[in-house]
């Protein structure tokens, strides 16, 4: 086995990652400031971002779960990596050849994901040589019947799993791969005579990341004698979660990010049929229903517009019906605007496009209607509206759908609606919703149900020297003058749950969390705060002399205290890379969090160009004050000794022209 992966590498491969790329892959990302861009944090649900990422600098800090690191950091935490999978994946992104070392290294027990991964890379570009087979002749039949030819599946990456038991195996284990690999990633399964072929006699699409990269298959059967479900899919595996996936995200998530609009279908012809008609917002779920965690995959990817929009498609069929409520239930989750389309005689896109075109397809998804009002009819169209009992049940069961409804303005009207379609008292329908508003409320009231969540957690704040202060957006109002950052708590006082879980990289919990916000809330502290956010980000900017000076300045805030003595002890890796970690090695861990967020908090300095000047002038502005209170020193000194003509007297006017000199020098500078 290879040794040890050479340590200039893993440094080139770092400096080769463009984090906002990386991060981009999974979040849409957004402007923040110069060198600073946010999104929704991909770490915990959350509705407003508060997670920045600083492209130049290589780091990444959420300021709601306080989850921070740089691309190897986030790599291993999306996709579930050792070090070691991490730094060569980034690798293979990056084009760069890795050196090992010779040692006794070896990799930790258990699966290794890059293998796996690799395997099923290795799978589907099998499948695809497949599907030109002779045997592949059904499936090319009736992939061609459906509307899509050779090259819509060379798009989709369309290919065929052979009849025999070991076609797919045996063409891995040539390529070296282990049985006990094969199985972990979900290609074969474990029969008495070892390891055969899951995928056998199957048309077969590749589910991928957002990345490009193949997680598992899913699988539809061609053949009568097939005893199998009609659609086979990869099983859990260390790599491929079905509840976290989309079939065609790949392909849709710029479309996506770019338009603020999703179209949920439920299956992989679908998703094909409305790319190859124009749709290219299209995905699927891979098995399973649409729940929680595909929504902040979703999520992560539109941003929380409330103009963005969500379009499910959904069979009328009573499966359908089930499916529309359930999507209903977490509907909540999503700030975009929820919609439904159903095809004329309940075609799903894939048989629309075969029979009607194209324009069919994009005319689909104009005809579209909001999703509580297409979940409100299929709740009352299982009861016989024509008797007393089948009213009362209908109502009983929509009644909390109008309850649900996120914009409370729109829900008379629906209940006006509702109150028609079941032929009773516009007063009956505004009791079953009002009791409805109130169960929903009393489980609110429960024991934990009212806990704070990720999404209420407020965005990083946003500071600067000479800013004026405002509140973060969701937090609690300041009070008692406190700026954004909020005051001090008491000693013993319950952590504000506004700051978030805390440090995250490993740390052993704190009895209090020290970060941006726990800061006292004064003009001398705000100084301090800024001058050192600004020698963190721009040491460079900030230049050797300035920096060697103001890491000897007054700090009167202990905890930034700490944060310059250890900014004086890493002065030695002033100017080479890796600042930022020479600072967090001296200091305490109960101050690295602090260390973080001041390296991540935006400067407010939208303009690239004019980033030195303002880092400079808050750090000359700290000096400066040294200056000034030395100034009011000496005055003093001399006011007491009254006879200017004394020698004293003297030689504190030559040191008052002194530090005039100096503060001149520094304004200069």
């Amino acid at each position: 086995m290879a040794g040890r992966i050479r340590a200039s590498d893993i440094e080139e491969v770092k400096r080769r990652t463009n984090l906002a790329e990386l991060v981009g892959d999974y979040v849409t990302l957004k402007n923040a400031g110069a060198d600073s861009m946010k999104g929704l944090c991909p770490f915990h649900d959350e509705r407003s971002p508060s997670f920045h990422v600083r492209p130049v600098l290589g780091y990444f800090h959420c300021f709601g779960c306080g989850e921070s690191g740089d691309a190897f950091t986030f790599l291993q935490r999306m996709d579930h990596l050792t070090f070691t999978e991490t730094v060569e994946r980034l690798a293979a992104r990056a084009h760069y050849v890795l050196t090992y070392e010779e040692g006794s290294f070896t990799r930790e027990d258990g699966p290794n994901r890059a293998r796996l991964l690799a395997a099923n890379q290795v799978a589907a570009a099998f499948f695809i040589e497949q599907l030109a087979s002779e045997e592949a002749a059904v499936a090319r039949e009736f992939l061609a019947g459906r509307g899509f030819d050779a090259a819509a599946c060379e798009r989709f990456g369309v290919g065929y799993g052979p009849r025999g038991w070991d076609g797919m195996t045996g063409h891995l284990r040539a390529k070296g791969y282990t049985p006990q690999e094969l199985v972990q990633s979900g290609l074969a399964s474990e029969g008495q005579r070892g390891a055969y072929d899951r995928f056998r006699g199957r048309i077969v699409w590749p589910i991928r990341d957002t990345s490009g990269q193949t997680l598992g298959f899913g699988a539809r059967k061609l053949y009568d004698d097939d005893n199998g479900p009609k659609y086979l899919n990869t099983p859990e595996t260390p790599v491929y979660h079905k509840s976290q996936v989309l079939y065609g995200l790949d392909l849709a998530k710029k479309a996506i990010s770019r338009g603020k609009r999703a179209v949920v279908v439920e299956g992989y012809t679908d998703v094909m049929a409305c790319h190859l008609a124009g749709v290219d917002t299209a995905v699927a779920t891979c098995g399973t229903a649409f729940g929680k965690d595909h929504i902040a995959v979703l999520r992560r990817i539109m941003g929380d517009d409330s103009a963005a929009e969500v379009v499910f498609t959904f069979d009328p069929d009573e499966a359908g019906q089930k499916a529309a409520l359930r999507a209903f239930a977490e509907e909540k989750r999503f700030t975009a605007q929820t919609y439904v389309a159903v095809a004329p005689e309940g075609l799903d896109p894939s048989d629309l496009r075969q029979h009607r075109g194209d324009e069919a397809v994009r005319e689909l998804f104009t005809r579209k209607v909001p999703l509580f009002e297409f979940a409100l009819r299929q709740s009352i169209a299982r009861f016989d509206l024509n008797s007393v009992e089948g009213r009362v049940s209908a109502l009983r069961e929509a009644a909390p759908i109008i309850a649900e409804i996120k914009d409370p303005s729109i829900r008379p009207g629906y209940a006006r609606e509702l109150a028609r379609m079941l032929g009773v008292e516009l007063g009956e329908v505004q009791h079953a919703v009002r009791g409805a508003e109130a169960a929903k409320r009393g489980q609110q009231g429960r024991p934990g149900a009212g806990q704070q969540s990720g999404q209420q957690r407020a965005a990083g704040p946003q500071v600067g020297y000479g800013a004026r202060q405002t509140a973060g957006p969701q937090r609690p109002a300041a009070q008692n003058g406190a700026d954004r950052f909020g005051p001090r708590p008491e000693a013993g006082a319950p952590t504000d749950p506004w700051q978030g879980g805390g440090d995250t990289l490993g740390d052993p919990p704190t009895a209090r969390r020290i970060g941006l916000s726990t800061l006292r809330n004064a003009p001398t502290t705000r100084l301090e705060r800024d001058a050192l956010m600004a020698m963190l980000q721009q040491p460079e900017g900030v230049g050797t002399d300035l920096m060697h000076q103001a890491v000897t300045a007054q700090v009167w805030d202990p905890e930034l205290r700490v944060v310059r003595d250890a900014m004086a002890a890493a002065l030695p890796a002033l100017g080479a890379p890796g600042w930022l970690e020479a600072v967090l090695g001296a200091t305490p861990e109960t101050h690295q969090g602090l260390i973080r967020e001041l390296a991540m908090v935006p400067i407010p300095e939208r303009r690239v160009e004019h980033l030195v000047a303002y880092a400079r002038g808050v750090v000359v502005s700290l000096l400066d004050r040294d200056l000034v209170e030395l100034k009011r020193e000496l005055l003093a000194r001399h006011q007491r000794i009254g006879d200017p003509s004394d020698a004293a007297a003297r030689r504190i006017q030559q040191q008052l022209a002194a530090l005039e000199a100096a503060r001149r020098s520094l304004r200069e500078e």
